[in-house]
């Protein structure tokens, strides 16, 4: 019926983009055909890319190695040298106190002038690169005798803080953490407290002090519930378990069991068993340790007996860390030393640890808890208040260190990634800039001492921060591809680089997600269901693995569908294995030019060039005085000769010269474009732009920057459509995957959930050859206001091919709804202005869904393992709200009062008052928790140029008719308005939460 509306002529529909075409001269071959002698395209060996890459990689990662070794041994020389001297009187720059004064104008005590400057390489924070200063956790004395001797023997490590820094310039934060608990930090900088006025900062609960000191383990925690447990001990024994839980991590594995008459699994699906330390597990049992209670007799045995034979039976698996064992016993007292016990399961070998934590006052049943300790290599400790639990928890690390220790195994640990939050400044700073993921490498400082080396005494670690963008640096992404990409992961398959880790979430300013530390590779390869990728890089393989996969791209709304080959190796010295993922077709070539210096440089000069940002063309990282360059401004100066120190990649900016060198008549075309008012009369076009393989972009205004309808555009903030050091801008991997010659046009999408935008963007790709095996040397676009865009649609369709150019019926007319949708559905034009930049299936689901059925779109399932959900919280002050440290505080604070009267009411006035807390109202709210989802996305059949179809529904038939309009992506519908076909539900792209039941 509505056939003629499409099919009056096909060039009148194609018309209305012309005026796109008119700015795309497509860079004509016969430039590049001026070179043709000089021009070379290789398919890229991808198994040798990837061992090259982990060699650049092995070689920064041992650069910095060598940089914390050199602390190692200096102060392990300066502590050798030193003697305790008890009423040691040093003053030290306090990192807290420095520069502060007292209401005199005098500096306080610790607080002596501190030099601090703004310094470009440290984010811009105010640091001294000639000192360093030292941080103490606030519950600590400044003054205790321990930590003046441990500031005092450790400021030698300022010669060679700022010594590894002149070696390497691209080195950030190094520092010394003591075991006493002190925190030397280079470059020195002040300690601000964080927005209640605490800085709760402790190196000995960081994970690379952990990991350095200790070697993995395997745990069961135990834990008294029984009826002597009740009030504060119970809070205090839930508070101690979580701190232990937080000295675990991912090479650790683990179980809690609750003992009274019975043994109780804190997780009863999880019997007989240890489960990995990694950050879900552990938030799942601190999440059920509030449902313990107390009540009953403690049967200590028969909790020994189970840990024991967990142990032995998980270590004969081959599972688990296969090197320490431990069990940690939390109660209120032991009535027997259970030596028949230990003789059965640990003696004469004793390789299960016993650490044992009286908790509460009482001392009477301290000798039996000393006694297991101390006959199975372990330490006893007594935890009164919730105060004194972190300092007591972390003393069990320093006994499993001994072992390394007195064998001096000084090992390199390296860390998964993360994001730093130590300094609360630092973090604002990052709030407002982009969080930095990084990875810190860590050793061991051993006492060298004669009187303390039998004893296994740790000093504490030493370790340097390496931001993961310094790991990308050394990726040549311009021999990767468009849609190729390199990524790392550690040695238990999470993430230490990868493109499609997302460890932020928006909602008002960016937060870190929970589990942002552990993403594992199998959940962004998701395609991979039998691991295959993922278990040959954890094992260290050197080899190859191909797939197809579906690659979102726009915010997660459009997907691309290609092969993937992918080629991995391990990275030598460390935890971590490499790969590459390289798309096959054009993206496994790579294609050379050649021109003179004196050329490129000469188009090089052009003030509308620019080179990607985040590419390292050129290191000006090695010396200070190259940091403020630009990568342009680098290239001129080393092609110039005037910066012999300079170290830049010569076939890259090879590349970029014969770039710049092509791609220049662009801007005489563009220029000719501007001067010719009749082209773009109305300004509707209001900026055109190129990029090329080698990350060179130009970019021409039509309009004054001022007039921009999207100001932020190619800018800096729009990640998404600029080059970045790990994807090429959004308009150049969409056009890539066109028919070469054709046109791709989208509106953007907001983050918003409202996707309202007011332009329109078009690009092209350009290949070497019109062939598959030809790489895409580059793509240019532009970008439009959409009312100029609509408006030449609604003008195209009313042309008609009757002989009077009368149209008998048109879009205007009230029976039919035209609509100029994309090859991924969305709406670009419709008479509804509102649902411009809609999914057509929310507001034509009947449509939609026959377009599925006839197979002119597809539906393609996606997952998402990263996302976050909407839950309801209960957000009463009961227990867990006593697990946070200031809240422990302040319960801590009603628990001393309540001693004070305890000898009238024992335990019941305890017991009141923390009943009286659980008991607050229960109040709901909606949080964000992370979770999986599936969500579909839609892509049209290239094949199918045209179609109709009628649609049968309750009391009327819809018809519809459906053309591609050529060499674009687009498709213009027009659909029978009279028939609504309510009965048919909207097809929507919104996620659904994944729920996954666990079979017992």
């Amino acid at each position: 019926m509505y056939a003629w509306v499409l099919m009056g002529e096909d060039k009148d529909l194609g018309k209305f983009l012309n005026f796109a075409e008119l700015q795309f001269p497509c860079m004509k071959m016969e430039k590049y055909k001026e070179y043709e002698k000089d021009v070379a395209i290789e398919e890229i060996d991808g198994l040798q890319l990837v061992k090259k890459l982990a060699k650049n990689m092995e070689e920064m990662f041992h650069k910095k190695s060598e940089a914390v070794r050199r602390l190692v041994e200096a102060a392990e020389e300066a502590h050798l040298k030193h003697e305790f001297d008890a009423d040691l009187q040093y003053e030290y720059f306090n990192a807290v106190l420095i520069n502060e004064r007292d209401k005199d104008g005098n500096f306080l005590e610790l607080g002596k002038e501190f030099i601090l400057a703004p310094n470009d390489h440290f984010n811009n924070l105010p640091v001294n690169i000639s000192l360093s200063d030292v941080q103490v956790p606030t519950n600590m004395y400044n003054k205790d005798p321990a930590i003046v001797n441990g500031v005092y023997w450790s400021e030698s490590l300022n010669k060679v803080f700022v010594d590894n820094f002149d070696r390497d310039p691209s080195l950030i934060w190094q520092y010394f953490g003591s075991a006493k608990g002190f925190f030397r930090q280079y470059p020195g900088i002040k300690w601000e407290p964080d927005e209640n006025g605490v800085i709760a900062f402790d190196c000995r609960n960081r994970k690379w002090y952990i990991q350095a000191a200790t070697s993995p383990k395997d745990v069961v925690i135990l834990v008294d519930v029984s009826g002597s447990m009740k009030g504060l001990r119970l809070t205090i024994a839930k508070q101690t378990v979580s701190s232990i839980l937080d000295t675990l991590g991912d090479d650790d594995f683990f179980n809690i069991i609750a003992y009274n008459e019975e043994l109780h699994y804190v997780e009863p699906c999880l019997n007989g068993t240890l489960v990995q330390a990694d950050r879900t597990n552990k938030e799942h049992f601190r999440e059920h340790l509030d449902k313990l209670f107390a009540k009953g007799i403690g049967m200590l045995d028969i909790a020994l007996n189970e840990a024991f034979n967990i142990l032995s039976d998980f270590n004969h698996t081959g599972q688990g860390s296969v090197c320490s064992q431990a069990i940690m016993l939390i109660t209120d007292g032991a009535v027997d030393t259970y030596d028949t016990i230990f003789a059965k399961y640990n003696w004469p070998d004793r390789k299960v640890r016993i650490f044992t934590y009286l908790i509460g006052r009482e001392a009477a049943f301290a000798d039996n808890l000393k006694w297991m300790a101390c006959a199975n290599k372990g330490f006893f400790t007594q935890i009164s208040t919730l105060a004194d639990v972190q300092e007591n928890v972390m003393e069990y690390l320093h006994v499993l260190s001994r072992p390394k220790v007195i064998d001096q195994e000084h090992d390199v640990v390296w860390t998964e990634a993360y994001i730093d939050s130590t300094l609360p400044q630092a973090q604002k700073l990052a709030d407002d800039q982009g969080l930095v993921l990084m990875t810190t490498v860590a050793m061991p400082v051993f006492s060298k001492q004669n009187e303390t080396r039998s004893k296994g005494i740790l000093l504490g670690v030493v370790g340097t921060d390496v931001p993961v963008k310094e790991l990308l640096k050394t990726i040549p992404k311009y021999k990767l591809g468009i849609h190729g990409y390199a990524f790392a992961i550690t040695n238990n398959g999470y993430i230490l680089t990868h493109p499609e880790l997302r460890p932020l979430y928006e909602e008002g300013k960016k937060r870190r997600k929970p589990n942002y530390s552990s993403v594992d590779l199998s959940e962004v390869e998701w395609e991979d269901r039998d691991d295959v990728l993922r278990n040959a890089m954890v094992n260290r393989k050197t080899g190859k693995f191909s797939m197809e996969v579906k690659k979102t791209v726009d915010k997660g709304k459009r997907v691309l569908v290609m092969t993937n080959d992918y080629y991995y190796t391990d990275i030598k010295g460390t935890p971590f294995s490499l790969g590459v993922a390289l798309s096959r077709g054009h993206g496994k070539y790579f294609f050379r030019g050649n021109v003179t210096i004196e050329e490129g440089l000469h188009d090089l000069e052009h003030p509308d060039v620019s080179l990607a940002d985040e590419w390292s063309y050129c290191n000006t990282d090695l010396h200070p005085e190259h940091r403020h360059l630009s990568q342009l401004e680098a290239i001129k100066l080393y092609l110039k000769g005037k910066e012999p120190l300079l170290q830049c990649d010569k076939e890259l900016i090879q590349e970029v010269l014969f770039d710049a060198v092509v791609s220049a008549p662009i801007e005489a075309y563009w220029t000719s474009l501007a001067l010719n008012k009749s082209e773009n009369s109305d300004k509707g076009v209001e900026v055109a732009f190129l990029g090329t393989r080698t990350g060179l972009s130009r970019i021409n205004l039509f309009v004054g920057a001022e007039q921009l309808t999207n100001q932020d555009f190619l800018k800096a903030g729009d990640k998404e459509n600029i080059f970045n050091a790990d994807h090429f801008p959004l308009w150049y991997r969409r056009a890539a995957e066109q028919i070469p010659g054709s046109f791709v046009y989208s509106i953007p999408f907001s983050t918003g959930i409202v996707n309202k935008s007011n332009v329109v963007t078009a690009s092209t790709s350009i290949q070497l050859l019109d062939e598959r095996k030809s790489p895409v040397v580059a793509a240019v676009g532009i970008q439009m206001k959409l009312e100029f865009f609509q408006r030449k649609f609604w003008t195209a369709s009313r042309q008609c091919a009757s002989l009077d150019g009368k149209c008998s019926i048109s879009c205007d007319d009230e029976t039919v709804n035209c609509y100029l949708i994309d090859n991924n559905g969305f709406i670009l034009v419709s008479e509804d202005y509102t649902q411009t930049g809609d999914f057509f299936g929310e507001v034509e689901g009947a449509v939609m869904n026959k377009l599925l059925t006839m197979g002119s779109f597809k539906r393609i399932t996606l997952y998402d393992y990263q996302a976050m959900c909407r839950a309801n919280k209960d957000s009463s002050d009961s227990a867990s709200g006593l697990l946070d440290p200031y809240h422990a505080f302040l319960a801590a604070v009603k628990w001393i009062m309540t001693e004070l009267v305890l000898f009238l009411v024992e335990f019941n006035l305890c017991s009141w008052w923390h009943s009286d807390m659980a008991a607050t109202a229960q109040k709901l709210k909606q949080t964000l928790e992370p979770c999986d989802t599936e969500y579909p996305a839609f892509v049209s059949e290239r094949t199918i140029k045209e179609t109709s179809g009628n649609i049968a529904c309750e009391d009327c038939s819809k018809s519809f008719v459906i053309q591609q309009i050529p060499s674009s992506n687009l498709f213009m519908v027009v659909v029978d308005s009279s028939c609504l076909c309510e009965s048919v539900t909207p097809i929507t792209m919104a996620p659904i939460e994944i729920r996954y039941i666990l079979l017992l």
